[in-house]
């Protein structure tokens, strides 16, 4: 009873017409960060916090969040019809996304993302306001030792399921965490395959190599085509722009899924819509009927991923309002947010100021109907992106590339970084290595080091700290499964059919 009466006293917070404004404004404002590669929804909040200061607190943190969760949403447009991700948590919706585009079923694809946003951002806050207090205790059990047997789990499994043969995924992986070292190392502080270069010294930006990967990649690959005299099937529309009854049938579930997914992820600390995303994608693979559509345009492809990266979102407020501890970018900045007002993040939060929390949580179930509307009329004009020639398209993708690298640092050597990448995703693509393993290992590679690190520091040097917990164990035992499932699976495969004949 004392939290239904939260509920609608929070209701009567974020129903006011500022506040109602400000919702619109971060929900409008994220939505637009996450369709521009290279910005995020951490940088959107950095700048807003001089803009926010003299505000009162509850309107600046309703905007903040809006933005947060926002960014999620846009960050598929990008994904969908050009290939190249808005926001990193948006990095598999290209996957299957892209190639719905290429099949001329962008409008269901950019359909069942807005939906499936829309889903799984509500059932996230709904956890959020059920289960906050509880979940923020189990986090608390996960250390070094287990976020690195999470992350290990994460990239054995992509790099199991990625592509057509494990070898060449593996070295996808192994390429990305060779990159992810470069820099200066955290620990003895000095520099790291560096060449020489300064600009190399804070690693490579995600950004930069996202955006080269992706979408400078797809630039060269469409010129090679027209100078061919192959015409892009970007440009074609098939069927109606809506979801077919088939295509949300097949949706339900992995919206399901992937928003209890995504969820559960966004509470560990560190985690992150990518891993939820990832988790989400290898779900729905190993659990469909027709895995091998999956790379092709399986609209599951899209529906888990995106439902899991949006309810990460209220995920990852649960340990940021509860125990004061940021999931990730963005919660930090909002952390700071907090700070610079005045307000300490934690369990006694939830008691001295109750207005300022419910109502910043019941904000985001109005913030999600916000984005839905917003979203849901743009796709007939997202589509039509489409029917642009590629003469214009490309140089196009190239500008907003170019412009997305360079607002991150304005540094103009980084576009130099970016058209390696561009290169290496290029060749990537002509001799079949899939490029998600590698997109990963650039994500948690660092996050992944450091947790190693601090688990060998804690054990002193023993490694029995990552078989030490039930957690740890699980982690491994699931690891080493996604490892042998590709060369089991064919062998098993074979002995059925083998059976059935001697039948």
């Amino acid at each position: 009873m004392e939290t239904l009466t939260h509920i609608l006293n929070g209701f009567a917070v974020c129903l006011q017409p500022i506040n109602l404004w400000y919702t619109f404004l971060g929900c409008f404002l994220g939505t637009i960060i996450g369709v521009l590669p290279g910005i995020g929804p951490s940088a959107g909040i950095a700048l807003l916090i001089p803009v926010t200061y003299g505000m009162n607190p509850t309107s600046a943190l309703i905007m903040m969040s809006g933005i947060f969760y926002g960014a999620r949403y846009g960050g598929s447009t990008t994904a969908i019809l050009i290939n190249t991700p808005g926001e990193a948590s948006s990095v598999m919706t290209t996957l299957d996304g892209y190639q719905m585009a290429l099949k001329g079923r962008a409008g269901a694809a950019l359909a069942i993302s807005a939906l499936g946003s829309f889903i799984a951002g509500t059932l996230g806050v709904v956890g959020l306001t059920l289960f906050a207090v509880p979940l923020a205790s189990m986090a608390l059990k996960f250390g070094p030792a287990e976020y690195f047997t999470l992350m290990f789990f994460a990239m054995t499994a992509v790099s199991s399921l990625a592509g057509k043969s494990p070898a060449k995924a593996m070295i996808s992986t192994i390429l990305g965490l060779m990159i992810a070292t470069i820099g200066i190392d955290l620990q003895s502080g000095q520099p790291r395959y560096t060449m020489g270069v300064p600009e190399l010294q804070d690693g490579v930006g995600f950004i930069i190599a996202v955006v080269g990967l992706f979408a400078i990649a797809e630039v060269f690959t469409t010129m090679e085509d027209m100078t061919k005299g192959v015409r892009s099937e970007m440009i074609r529309l098939k069927g109606r722009l809506w979801l077919t009854k088939d295509e949300w049938n097949r949706s339900v579930m992995p919206i399901m899924r992937g928003s209890i997914i995504g969820f559960v992820i966004g509470v560990l600390p560190g985690a992150g819509g990518t891993i939820a995303s990832i988790m989400s994608y290898v779900w729905e693979k190993r659990l469909s009927k027709h895995p091998e559509e999956f790379g092709k345009g399986a609209i599951e492809g899209v529906a888990g991923p995106e439902a899991a990266n949006n309810s990460d979102t209220a995920g990852a407020m649960v340990p940021l309002l509860t125990l004061g501890i940021p999931g990730g970018g963005a919660t930090a900045v909002m952390l700071g947010a907090f700070i610079m007002y005045g307000i300490q993040p934690g369990p006694l939060l939830f008691q001295n100021r109750p207005d300022l929390v419910w109502g910043l949580i019941d904000s985001m179930y109005i913030g999600n109907i916000m984005l839905l509307i917003l979203n849901l009329p743009l796709i007939g004009i997202f589509v039509r992106l489409l029917y642009i020639p590629s003469g214009i398209l490309m140089p196009l993708i190239l500008a907003i590339s170019t412009i997305g690298i360079y607002a991150i640092n304005g540094n103009p050597v980084e576009l130099y970084f970016g058209l390696i990448f561009g290169v290496i995703g290029y060749v990537f693509r002509k001799i079949d290595i899939p490029l998600a393993p590698m997109v990963l290992s650039l994500v948690l590679g660092g996050i992944m080091e450091q947790s190693f690190r601090q688990a060998m520091t804690i054990s002193g040097g023993n490694p029995k700290i990552f078989v030490g917990s039930v957690i740890c164990v699980t982690l491994v035992a699931l690891s080493v499964l996604s490892v042998l499932l590709p060369f089991l699976l064919p062998r098993l495969k074979a002995w059925r059919d083998g059976s059935r004949e001697t039948e």
